[in-house]
């Protein structure tokens, strides 16, 4: 199998892992949407996404491919459910989970830092359909860690160094 290049190209192999599906049997305009709505979620939490969406509980917004999108419930105009996008989305985002635990990076704090869909090649259909294209697509997923944050307490206050007081009071 030939190397794949990813888009991705600030890649830091200690904190981030990744995965890719190359010639999925799904529309790129589904493809297209679902990575848009789920770039920069909570790898939990895109995964709850995915299953509301192939459970047609949530519907993915559609902002780039309006064409008979209708209205769905909820704080957005058009919308669909593709459930075959997000069952493959669902699968890669997945095996990047499982190539991130296998680095050993905490599976908790994962981050979807890219997700890139492209249209793939398209053979025609053989036998009766043999004029019609299908439709593929190309996804990559990179996954980072994302560093705990210090929380401070909201009683108490940040103070300036004496030396800092003089310097900006003006004579």
């Amino acid at each position: 199998m030939a190397r794949y290049n990813y888009a991705f190209q600030s890649f830091d192999p200690e904190h981030m892992a990744r995965a890719v599906g190359r010639d999925l049997g799904i529309s790129p305009k589904h493809s297209i949407e679902l990575c848009r709505f789920l770039k920069n979620k909570n790898v939990q939490k895109a995964k709850t996404i995915l299953n509301d969406v192939i459970a047609k509980k949530q519907a993915v917004p559609s902002k780039i491919f309006t064409g008979g999108a209708s209205h769905r419930k909820g704080k957005m105009a058009g919308g669909r459910y593709p459930v075959t996008a997000a069952s493959a989305l669902l699968s890669i985002i997945e095996n990047a989970e499982a190539n991130a635990q296998q680095k050993g990076l905490n599976t908790a704090n994962l981050v979807v830092m890219h997700l890139c869909a492209q249209r793939a090649s398209r053979p025609f259909h053989a036998g009766r359909f043999r004029g019609r294209k299908m439709k593929r697509s190309h996804i990559e997923v990179v996954v980072a860690e994302q560093q705990q944050k210090k929380e401070s307490k909201k009683g108490e206050k940040t103070r300036a160094s004496p030396a800092k007081k003089e310097a900006t009071k003006t004579p």
